[in-house]
């Protein structure tokens, strides 16, 4: 079962076979941490707020007060409209109009289904309905649970041989080979995990990144991205209400600060659309699904 909030097209929860495999909040609390909320026209942060179009300086409005960056894009307070649903899936589309930092009118599609292999897939969209190609990265934030396992005891894994090194603001500044407490290739446990980093090159099989939180008795819960998500970010947060530990594992088409350094940002072409697509993969210890 998956729970889709209007506000900013987010998954709430979700649970097959009566386990619950995201981090979760109430009906009436904003989001913790962005929980489950989808991001677009840009992923994380934007440093300052501020980027250049065609020369001229565009300054975004400041959402991320104690590090001075406008971060999860512009529509993370925002009530989508659905577009319809059946008993397996839900459509919902909200509006970018154009505005001081973003000149630019364009359309976020999310669309959920539940797949048979007790999975959930995600396809982003995104529509550009204005006259000139618009920059954008797409992302989502959701946080990767194991039922009543304790986070702290699940083991992490994720193929990517680079990492992000940023500055204390995390933006990124430049890139190393993944070592030390960055390096999830062989697992590491949550419980040992401290971390907020981007990561990339990461290993594609069918067409699919997988990054892996597993438990002693083998079940696991994976979240993978297709091809055009190049990024993943892992943020291990000690702060999720009711929650010693709590991982984000976050599928983007770019890292933070795209808008300035380039890395992953894509420009859409006036009229055309672009999308992602992502998921949950859910495997009983019994290795059956």
């Amino acid at each position: 079962m998956a729970v889709v909030t209007e506000l900013a097209a987010g998954l709430r929860s979700f649970s097959r076979a009566g386990v619950l495999l995201t981090e979760t909040y109430g009906d009436d609390e904003i989001p913790p941490g962005g929980a489950g909320i989808t991001m677009a026209p840009w992923a994380n942060r934007v440093e300052d707020g501020q980027w250049l179009l065609d020369g001229k300086k565009q300054q975004l409005d400041i959402t991320e007060v104690s590090r001075n960056n406008a971060s999860h894009g512009l529509l993370r307070n925002t009530g989508y409209t659905p577009l319809g649903q059946s008993e397996h899936s839900v459509s919902l589309e909200a509006t970018i109009f154009p505005q001081h930092g973003y000149p630019f009118l364009a359309r976020h599609r999310v669309d959920y289904q539940l797949t048979e292999d007790l999975g959930l897939r995600v396809r982003q969209t995104l529509a550009n309905d204005s006259a000139a190609p618009a920059p954008f990265v797409l992302g989502a934030h959701p946080y990767l649970r194991l039922g009543d396992t304790p986070v702290e005891d699940l083991v992490l894994t994720v193929a990517a041989g680079t990492r992000l090194v940023t500055d204390e603001r995390l933006i990124p500044r430049s890139s190393a080979p993944v070592e030390g407490d960055a390096d999830f290739r062989s697992g590491g446990r949550v419980a040992d995990l401290a971390i907020d980093v981007a990561l990339t090159d990461l290993r594609y099989e069918a067409g699919k990144a997988r990054h892996v939180l597993a438990a002693a008795d083998g079940s696991q819960v994976a979240l993978w991205q297709d091809e055009s998500c190049r990024y993943v970010h892992i943020y291990v947060s000690t702060v999720y209400p009711g929650r010693t530990r709590a991982v984000a594992v976050e599928p983007m088409t770019g890292p933070a600060n795209a808008f300035n350094s380039g890395d992953g940002l894509r420009w859409l072409p006036a009229g055309e659309s672009f999308s992602m697509e992502w998921g949950i993969d859910y495997v009983p210890a019994t290795g059956r699904r």
